[in-house]
């Protein structure tokens, strides 16, 4: 088992440090330069979309609304990384680390865009009404390669509605564990898995609309009360904060480090870290964002790079400055140990205890959001009636079993397929970003003549593929105020 996993971390080590991070920086930054930039100069209207009220559909039936396929996304993105993965990134690489990470987010929310705007774009309405989509539906529909959708799907089923859920259910079970210092009782950990799957069940068994409604509710309260505690141990050390600034910046240019070696590590630890933190690139995120009723598929595209700067630009960077500020030496500890020793440290005891209760709600609402990802793709592969029920039930007896013991050999295993998904997703938007920037063009026209953006397929003549965006529909003026005027 040693040999093998070792194997696996040679093979991922190759994989991420010499193909997949040149690509999705090199990829990140042409998408910047074509787009003029449009994660940052759009970023009010970022803002006023994410906002948006649902449209009414005629036959009643509601909709994903915006934000609901924000908090979708948000809820697989928002994970134990974002606790476990930056103090990783800060022990082994330093505070220079962090910087690098918020590089990345910059650069990836261009990225996120395009895959999100094309998602919409290509998404298709299914039997019960609701949308759905991703990179499997933009690759046959808008490249004409269906093996290349199936090979895309069947890789993001397996890794995240099952290997990252074990990781997840896992990681709950752990801290849940040493929150209540049930170590050495056996029943424990299988009890916790069982109200996992119970919890998941319910969730899931609902569809799509059911888990918009449940991560609509989550992943505030989550960020809410993390962010909250974090204030108060960065309030607590607030003297430390022009040190840490200066740490940050200085390791992540400075003389000693590249002298050192640091340089290197800390901008392999914040590249890696920032895409497995905001899969900006990935192709997980636009599986959520097809899901929404927008009227122009750029509002959507716009909601996701919000999503990444949510996710990087303020729930990991808390959980630097909770670690710098407060355990500047790092203290020889790792991962979500370290988090929770400063937490504990700077607040007391408690402090522990409700990170755990955070901890379960980034860990349950990323298991929500990554068993939507496999839905969606599995219903991309058959119409068999089958199937769905079939990934239900095997969903959650991995939660089951992932929360019994170790999963180190599958979460590597994991990191692999996962770079393997963003290979075949970034291969495939590279060339269809020129349709994503088309829409931008036509959306940002639409903007300038004070118009609430519309679109219909009939205005981008040429495109193939495009199922949804009928023709049937003008855009309405925007009053003062930003928002559409009410009928």
């Amino acid at each position: 088992m040693n040999s093998l996993d070792s194997v696996i971390l040679q093979v991922n080590d190759h994989l991420w440090t010499y193909l997949l991070i040149p690509l999705v920086v090199g990829a990140g930054i042409w998408f910047t330069v074509r787009s003029r930039a449009v994660q940052l100069r759009l970023l009010p209207e970022m803002f006023r979309v994410v906002r948006e009220k649902t449209p009414e559909r005629a036959d009643g039936r509601k909709q994903v609304s915006s934000f609901g396929a924000f908090t979708i996304s948000a809820a697989a993105r928002v994970g134990t990384g974002n606790i476990a993965g930056v103090a990783t990134a800060i022990t082994l690489g330093g505070a220079g680390a962090v910087f690098w990470m918020w590089v990345m987010a910059v650069i990836g929310a261009a990225s996120a865009f395009v895959e999100s705007a094309l998602a919409q774009l290509y998404k298709v309405r299914g039997a019960t009404g609701a949308y759905r989509g991703g990179p499997a539906y933009y690759m046959q529909r808008a490249l004409g390669k269906r093996w290349l959708g199936v090979l895309f799907a069947v890789t993001i089923t397996v890794t995240f509605g099952f290997v990252f859920n074990a990781v997840q259910s896992n990681t709950i079970t752990s801290v849940a564990t040493g929150s209540m210092g049930a170590g050495e009782a056996e029943w424990f950990a299988p009890l916790v898995g069982l109200l996992l799957a119970a919890l998941l069940g319910l969730a899931v068994f609902g569809g799509v609309r059911r888990i918009s409604a449940v991560t609509t509710v989550l992943v505030p309260v989550m960020a809410v009360v993390y962010l909250l505690l974090g204030a108060a141990v960065v309030l607590l050390n607030i003297a430390d904060v022009p040190r840490v600034l200066a740490d940050i910046v200085g390791g992540a240019f400075g003389v000693r480090e590249l002298a050192a070696g640091g340089i290197g590590a800390a901008i392999q630890q914040g590249i890696r870290r920032g895409m497995f933190s905001n899969e900006a690139g990935l192709g997980s995120a636009p599986n959520a964002g097809a899901t929404a009723e927008v009227s122009h598929p750029v509002k959507q595209g716009l909601v996701q790079s919000l999503g990444v700067f949510f996710d990087t630009l303020l729930v990991c960077s808390m959980t630097a400055f909770i670690i710098l500020t407060a355990n500047p030496e790092l203290s020889g500890r790792q991962g979500a140990d370290l988090t929770q020793t400063t937490m504990t440290e700077s607040l007391g005891g408690w402090a522990g205890h409700v990170l755990t209760a955070v901890v379960f709600l980034l860990a349950f609402s990323s298991m929500i959001g990554n068993y939507y990802y496999g839905e969606s793709n599995i219903q991309f592969m058959t119409r068999k009636r089958w199937v769905l029920p079939s990934y239900r039930v095997l969903v959650l007896a991995t939660v089951f079993l992932g929360a019994l013991g170790s999963v180190g050999v599958v979460w590597n295993l994991a990191d692999v397929f996962m770079g393997f998904m963003a290979l075949v997703n970034l291969l495939a938007i590279i060339p269809l970003s020129t349709i994503a920037f088309r829409l931008l063009d036509d959306y940002l026209a639409q903007r300038r003549a004070g118009l609430d953006p519309v679109f219909t397929r009939d205005r981008m003549p040429g495109l193939r593929g495009v199922q949804c965006w009928e023709p049937d529909r003008a855009p309405a003026p925007l009053s003062v105020s930003g928002a559409r005027p009410r009928d």
